[in-house]
C-alpha cells in the first residue's frame, strides 16, 4: 500500500510492482489472484481504515453537517489522494467486470451505509438511508473534481453549498 501510494500503479505490471516492495509476482498472484486483485484489495482496505476514521470523526461532530465536513476533510486530504485514484480505477474495473474486482461494487455504498445509520443512532440524529446515499454520492462527486483539478477549493465550496441546500431542506 505505500508503495502504491508513493509511485501509483500507473501501468507497472505485478512482476514489477513485486520488485519494488521485495516480492515475486508468483506470491502476489497466489494472494491477489491477479494486478486487479491487488488493486482491489488495497481499496478495499483503505475504504475499511477510512470508515474506522469515521468513528472518530463523529465522536467530535455535533451534528449532520459537522459530520459530513469532518469525513469530507479525511477523503480529500492529498495524502489520501492516490488511493483516491485507485478507487476510482477498481470502480471502473469492476463496472466493465474485469476478473479480480469480484464483489467490489457489492461493497460499494453498503458499509458506508450502515456505519452511517450506527453513527446517526448513536448521536441521535435523524438522517435516512437516501439522506446518507446522496452525501455520499455528492462527495464522490466532488471527489472527482478534486483529481480532475488537482484543488479542494473550489469542491469544499460546492460542498459547503450542498450542506446549505440539504439542512434548508431538512429543516
Amino acid at each position: 500500500m505505500d508503495d502504491v501510494a508513493e509511485h501509483g500503479l500507473g501501468d507497472r505490471s505485478l512482476r514489477e510492482i513485486a520488485t519494488e516492495v521485495g516480492s515475486s509476482h508468483r506470491m502476489l498472484l497466489y494472494h491477489f489472484g491477479s494486478r486487479e486483485g491487488l488493486i482491489t484489495e488495497i481499496v478495499t482496505s483503505v475504504e475499511s481504515a477510512q470508515r474506522d476514521q469515521l468513528t472518530g470523526i463523529a465522536k467530535d461532530a455535533t451534528d449532520e453537517t459537522d459530520l459530513l465536513r469532518g469525513i469530507w476533510s479525511q477523503v480529500s486530504d492529498e495524502e489520501l489522494r492516490p488511493f483516491v485514484k485507485l478507487f476510482f480505477e477498481v470502480l471502473s474495473l469492476a463496472i466493465k467486470g474485469q476478473p479480480g474486482t469480484e464483489g467490489f461494487l457489492e461493497g460499494l455504498s453498503q458499509p458506508w451505509l450502515d456505519q452511517g445509520e450506527e453513527i446517526s443512532e448513536r448521536l441521535g440524529l435523524n438522517v435516512d438511508e437516501t439522506d446518507m446515499r446522496l452525501s455520499l454520492a455528492v462527495g464522490r462527486g466532488l471527489l472527482i473534481e478534486v483529481l480532475a483539478t488537482g484543488s479542494t477549493t473550489e469542491a469544499t465550496e460546492s460542498l459547503e453549498r450542498f450542506l446549505d441546500m440539504w439542512g434548508t431542506a431538512r429543516a
